[in-house]
């Protein structure tokens, strides 16, 4: 919202410096609204009046240091001009408080509005009255806030100004924001507190979490009965790291319950103390470095005998790539041939990590996601991940909040409505910063974090609170093992929450299928046609849809035929083929008999059915693209969940509700309609338990023969001789469907 005062703000700068020309800045928009570049305008307009010849926007040691050897303090006996004087009144406007009228003079208004500002910053002890001290100065010319902003905690606050107020006068301590929101400078002036309660010289205390801060935390460990200053800075830590305890200098037994419960979900001793190893993983985002991990990830192939060396030193799960873009560099990041059956052969376990570059914020977009969605589930498949494994995609960069809002988001949305597209081959994770990673599995794009807090510097770490659903915590890089077995790693916490894979899919014995291409489409359009219309199918009448809008609709969701196929290893001809002629043959009987099971369900005829003849209640029905009941949905999709083949819970194939429920899905989403086709085969391989019994024979496979084929595309059918019949007329669709399909996958 514009500001009448900031706009003459503006306006005065303008003004005064020539349109911006004397300060070296551009034009100010006079638009009344508060921004970093009117705070450096005022910044270079400060240095100008103090006679600083290398105009700069930062408020940094030179700026202090002038202010603090030419005034020592500002007020109305040492304010030196009245320029200067508007400068910091037109800062005031920006930080919302009222700075007099813009006219030069250092009055009551800006003394109450100084005052007021001291003591939301928290230095008013320290800086009593209506002066302003350099630091203070530093403070004003910024855009932090010390009032509480965009649902602040209060709490917080208050600790941003105790700090504030007992540390402003140590020399590389600089007022913090006091806005109820943790922060990178929040971060850094908690361990900047630490070093002063140890001792440290200014000079030697410089906010980096080095040995002699973990030296001198090391002999300061808290428990139940302990109070003062370290208590207060030990719950400090806490309240910023999202516990729910109070900012207090006791250390009480309802805190030691708090400490137990942040080191459990840290996966730390429970002790219920402060000690070393829970004031590290407070302080700093990868805590102590010393931590034996569960968990690893690299870039070297897990051979044998590195297979050993981990497994001696206490790993059970690996985390490896699924590809490498590169052909020349770190070879060996993708999985390599025959390295998950090692993994497996020594009781390991591995959890997928897909990334190509993903290093700088122009990779994210959606249109990065559906690719890189495609490309991972379709390695996963080929290296033999199975269904429900998770995979973790990367930010392997610092992303900022407003890039984790413009990009990021943006990219794992269209990464999980291309896996729900897919038919939701696999799980997604997220690997990166703390913030990205909470942000994203707060939308729900992913359900569980590989943290990357060995970055502790990064501002998506720093300041931000270990994501809830955390499943690995990568905290430093070491080498394991020795001669053959010598292998470097990033060691990584386990929290349990994802245990990876332990066994595998053999690798397959032929090229799996890909993506359709759409130079084939007019040809295999053509033949499909001209082969239907020479067996009269679906001749005459009554049918709902066209050959060509049947086809259009297949390949519309190709990605997901092709996704099903090379998950459970047979060809996608199989699945195209039978959701074609079930589509082809969708009756206007088929849709009378759907209006029937709604109306049997909901005891009401739907909208769509109720101009249609003959509709009476009916349980159940054969419906959508493959006309598939709820029946046998069920039963396809039970076999295949004891099999171990798909997640999820089997439902009973006599219950009303269970066969409403998948008969909705059936009819309703297409995606799940064409994924179910796969289970049917499987499930008519297996011999059909709960239906018409079947001779078991070999499910689907990559080498299926004519016979083979024949026989499954029959089987879903029925039995009997239409079924056969039926089944023969079907086996040159499918050569149709497998000769495009052979040629785009180039065997």
């Amino acid at each position: 919202m514009a500001d009448e005062m900031v706009r003459r703000a503006q306006r005065f700068i303008n003004t005064t410096y020539g349109n911006g020309a004397t300060l070296g800045v551009s034009k100010l928009d006079e638009d009344g609204r508060t921004s970093w570049t009117v705070m450096y305008a005022l910044t270079r307009a400060l240095q100008y009046e103090m006679g600083i010849t290398a105009l700069s926007n930062s408020f940094g040691p030179g700026t202090l240091s002038a202010l603090q050897e030419k005034y020592g303090k500002l007020d109305e006996t040492t304010i030196p001009s009245a320029n200067f004087c508007r400068i910091i009144q037109s800062a005031l406007y920006c930080k919302g408080y009222d700075g007099g009228d813009i006219d030069g003079k250092y009055n009551s208004r800006v003394k109450a509005a100084v005052a007021e500002l001291n003591q939301n910053m928290g230095v008013a002890g320290t800086y009593p009255g209506s002066s302003l001290w350099p630091k203070v100065v530093k403070g004003l010319l910024n855009m932090d806030a010390y009032v509480t902003v965009d649902s602040g905690s209060e709490t917080i606050r208050s600790i941003q100004q105790w700090l504030n107020g007992r540390y402003v006068l140590r020399k590389d301590y600089y007022v913090i924001p006091c806005d109820g929101h943790h922060s990178r400078d929040v971060a850094k002036s908690m361990l900047l507190a630490v070093q002063y309660e140890l001792g440290m010289a200014d000079g030697v205390a410089n906010g980096s979490f080095g040995p002699g801060t973990q030296a001198g935390l090391k002999s300061h460990t808290l428990s139940t009965g302990s109070s003062g200053v370290w208590v207060q800075l030990f719950t400090a830590s806490m309240v910023l790291n999202k516990r729910p305890v109070s900012f207090s200098s006791s250390f009480t037994s309802s805190l030691s319950d708090s400490v137990r419960v942040f080191q459990s979900f840290m996966k730390l001793a429970v002790n219920g103390q402060a000690d070393f190893r829970t004031w590290s993983s407070l302080l700093v985002s990868y805590g102590d470095q010393t931590r034996q991990g569960e968990a690893c990830d690299g870039v070297t192939k897990i051979t044998p005998a590195r297979a050993q060396a981990l497994k001696a030193a206490g790993y059970k799960y690996i985390g490896r790539y699924l590809y490498n873009p590169s052909t020349t560099d770190l070879p060996e990041k993708e999985i390599q041939p025959g390295e998950l059956a090692t993994i497996k052969q020594y009781g390991l376990r591995c959890f997928p990590i897909y990334q190509t570059w993903a290093r700088s914020v122009d990779y994210y977009s959606v249109s990065q996601g559906v690719a890189d969605c495609m490309n991972a589930a379709y390695r996963a498949e080929e290296h033999g991940f199975k269904p429900g494994s998770r995979i973790y995609f990367a930010v392997d960069y610092d992303a900022m909040n407003d890039e984790v809002t413009s990009h990021i988001l943006p990219y794992f949305r269209s990464v999980k409505e291309q896996m729900d597209r897919l038919g939701s081959p696999y799980k997604i994770g997220v690997y990166g910063p703390r913030n990205a990673c909470s942000r994203v599995s707060a939308e729900g794009y992913a359900d569980t974090s590989f943290v990357s807090d060995m970055s502790s510097g990064f501002s998506g770490n720093l300041g931000y609170a270990m994501p809830e659903n955390w499943a690995f915590d990568q905290i430093v890089t070491k080498v394991v093992g020795s001669g053959d077995g010598r292998i470097e790693i990033d060691n990584n916490i386990a929290s349990g929450r994802d245990t990876g894979q332990g066994d595998f899919h053999p690798a397959p014995s032929q090229k799996l299928d890909i993506g359709f291409h759409l130079d084939y489409w007019a040809a295999l359009l053509k033949e499909t046609d001209d082969y239907m219309e020479s067996i009269g199918r679906p001749g005459g009448t009554g049918y709902v849809y066209s050959r060509q809008r049947c086809l259009e609709t297949i390949m519309d969701l190709d990605a997901t035929i092709t996704s099903a196929a090379r998950r459970y290893r047979m060809r996608k001809a199989l699945i195209q083929t039978s959701a074609y002629w079930e589509f082809c043959h969708y009756s206007y009987k088929d849709v009378t008999e759907d209006a029937g099971v709604v109306l049997y369900h909901t005891g009401v005829i739907p909208d769509w059915g109720k101009d249609l003849p003959g509709v009476t209640r009916l349980v159940d029905s054969s419906t959508g693209v493959a006309k598939i009941s709820g029946r046998t949905c069920i039963l396809a999709r039970n076999n295949s969940i004891s099999a171990g083949l798909l997640e999820g819970e089997t439902l009973n194939s006599t219950s009303d509700s269970d066969r409403w429920a998948m008969w909705k899905k059936c009819n309703q989403d297409n995606v799940f309609n064409l994924s179910t086709i796969p289970h049917l085969h499987i499930w008519a391989a297996d011999g059909k338990a709960g239906d018409h019994a079947e001779t078991p024979m070999r499910r689907p496979a990559l080498d299926y023969s004519d016979s083979d084929t024949l026989e499954i595309l029959r089987r879903y059918q029925g039995f009997g001789d239409e079924a056969v019949a039926h089944a023969k007329l079907r086996l040159p669709l499918y050569a149709i469907f497998e000769k495009y399909n052979r040629i785009i996958r180039g065997s």
